[in-house]
């Protein structure tokens, strides 16, 4: 079964996840299939297929002729929500230029498996909001990533056109808060929190002088997309009022106590690692 499948009946049923579960990737046994499936036929009917040069040139005459023409529910983008411009939806951008990324045919979101267990129901349940789609989560063996994964081409399409994302490598391409975010306030404080939130941290910083231990908390956002990183920096100082300081135009920090309080009451987070990580003395 699914690992989403059971994560959904462990929380209806207030239980952990079983012990001894083997969490394999997506599609895994799809290689082992298709190879032993040809063999199969092989054995059974020698070449398949006939003469391939020409089915595939009758197959382009009909799609030229008839099949591009004719809708089709397996040629048809699947259906989702397309909602209008709100501060969920920018929220969710900027989750998306945290730890997202964008593919010809996926949206991808991968957090901790562990520190991040609580924010990834939050990003699932705004997904499911927002475009009316459940997300599936698949886990890496080899690493404490989840990735919340939604396959639809139409969203992705959506995410490019009407949202002005970019498909591909976001530090190539350098991306930043698209203008429809940064002409309202509103959606540029909820886009900060979804990127403070996934790609942003709450530490302590702690040093010692004169034979006394001092401790105190700062907020660090990094991005390598310098524009990215230029627009936070931005919109801390001049929509919040707060004191940031930008370094290697990568790294934006707060680092005064009032400044964290502030930006965890004006902003908040919808990520409990960071109120948990505040609250820590």
């Amino acid at each position: 079964m699914s690992l989403y499948a059971l994560d959904q009946i462990c929380q209806k049923q207030n239980q952990a996840l079983p012990r001894g579960v083997i969490i394999k990737n997506a599609y895994w046994y799809t290689k082992k299939g298709a190879s032993a499936g040809g063999k199969a036929i092989i054995e059974k009917y020698g070449k398949v297929g006939g003469d391939e040069m020409y089915r595939k040139k009758k197959w382009r005459e009909w799609w030229e002729k008839e099949g591009k023409l004719n809708p089709s529910s397996i040629t048809n983008p699947l259906p989702f929500k397309k909602p209008r411009f709100s501060k969920e939806l920018a929220e969710f951008v900027g989750i998306l230029l945290g730890d997202g990324g964008i593919s010809k045919r996926q949206i991808t979101i991968t957090l901790h498996r562990v520190t991040d267990q609580k924010y990834s129901m939050f990003v699932r349940n705004l997904i499911e909001k927002l475009f009316h789609l459940k997300a599936g989560i698949y886990c890496d063996t080899r690493s404490l990533a989840d990735s919340i994964v939604i396959s639809r081409t139409g969203l992705v399409q959506f995410c490019v056109e009407a949202l002005d994302l970019k498909i591909g490598n976001k530090v190539k391409h350098q991306v930043d808060i698209p203008l429809w975010i940064k002409g309202r306030q509103t959606y540029r404080i909820a886009c900060l929190r979804g990127l403070i939130d996934t790609d942003g941290s709450v530490y302590t910083h702690s040093y010692t002088s004169q034979g006394k231990r001092y401790r105190y908390k700062k907020i660090q956002y990094t991005s390598l997309s310098k524009p990215l990183a230029r627009s936070v920096y931005t919109i801390l100082k001049k929509d919040i009022r707060l004191n940031p300081r930008l370094y290697k135009e990568k790294d934006v920090k707060l680092e005064s106590q009032s400044d964290v309080k502030d930006y965890l009451s004006f902003v908040g987070t919808h990520n409990k690692k960071h109120m948990e990580r505040y609250k820590t003395a």
